[in-house]
C-alpha cells in the first residue's frame, strides 16, 4: 500500500467517525427533546364544542357564561362565542410555552385560561400574532424576532396595569410530567420577579420572565379548581 491510499484511507476512516459522531449527538438531542419540531396541524385541533366547553373551563362559570370564546381553527383563532363580560376564554397550544420549553411542540398541549378585559387588550394579542405566525410556517427563531420587533415598535401593546387571567381547569394538559399541576391565576407584567418574591423560599408565587418580549408572567395557585372541587396537588 503506497502513502497516497494510506492516506486516503485513513481521512475516510476519519470522515464516517465524525459522521457517527454527529448522529449519535442528534439521537441523544432527540432522546433529551422528546418535540423536536412542530407536529401535523391537525394534532393540535379540537372539536368545536369540546374546545368551547374546555375553554370556559378555565374560570367559575359565574364569570365564563358570559365571556366571549375564541377556538383554534386552521388559520388561527377566530370568535366561535361573542361575549358579554369583557373577559375571554380560550386554549392556548404548546407553542405559547416558555421559549426553552422542551414541550414547546408538544401537540398534547392545552392550556384554558380565561383572559380578563385588560389582558384580553393587551396580552391576547401577542397569542393570536404567535399563532399565526406558527401557522404561517414560521420556525421558533423567526416568531421571536417578529415579536420582539413588534412589541419594541408599539406594533403590539405593553401589558395593562391589572392584566391577568383564570387557569382553574381540570382538563388541563400543561405538561407531559404534571398534566394539570395546580389551579392558579397569571398576573401579565413588565416588573421584575423580585419585586414580588417569586421563586424565594417559602413564596406561593412562580414567575416566567420572557425578557424577550419585555413580559413577566407570575403565577400563583390557588386552593380550588373552576368546578368547587379542591386541589389535591394536581393530580
Amino acid at each position: 500500500m503506497n502513502r497516497k491510499t494510506f492516506k486516503k484511507i485513513a481521512l475516510t476512516s476519519l470522515e464516517l467517525v465524525a459522521a457517527l459522531g454527529l448522529a449519535w449527538q442528534a439521537q441523544a438531542q432527540d432522546a433529551k427533546t422528546p418535540y423536536p419540531s412542530m407536529a401535523p396541524l391537525e394534532q393540535y385541533l379540537m372539536d368545536r364544542n369540546a374546545e368551547i366547553a374546555m375553554a370556559r373551563s378555565a374560570a367559575p362559570e359565574s364569570i365564563s357564561r358570559d365571556a366571549e370564546v375564541m377556538v383554534l381553527g386552521p388559520h388561527g383563532y377566530e370568535t366561535a362565542v361573542k361575549g358579554q363580560n369583557g373577559f375571554v376564554c380560550l386554549i392556548e397550544r404548546s407553542w405559547i410555552s416558555p421559549i426553552d420549553s422542551p414541550e414547546f411542540w408538544n401537540p398534547k398541549g392545552r392550556a384554558p385560561l380565561c383572559l380578563n378585559p385588560a389582558a384580553a387588550r393587551s396580552y391576547l394579542p401577542r397569542t393570536i400574532k404567535k399563532t399565526d405566525l406558527i401557522l404561517a410556517g414560521r420556525t421558533k427563531a423567526q416568531m421571536i424576532e417578529t415579536i420582539t420587533a413588534a412589541v419594541d415598535k408599539g406594533e403590539l401593546p405593553a401589558m395593562e396595569t391589572g392584566a391577568m387571567c383564570y387557569m382553574l381547569s381540570r382538563q388541563s394538559h400543561l405538561s407531559d410530567r404534571d398534566p394539570r399541576w395546580h389551579p392558579h391565576l397569571m398576573f401579565f407584567v413588565s416588573t421584575d420577579p423580585a419585586a414580588w418574591g417569586a421563586g424565594m423560599p417559602g413564596s406561593p408565587i412562580i414567575a416566567f420572565n420572557q425578557t424577550w418580549e419585555h413580559m413577566t408572567t407570575f403565577l400563583v395557585p390557588v386552593g380550588q379548581w373552576s368546578d368547587g372541587t379542591a386541589d389535591h396537588g394536581g393530580n
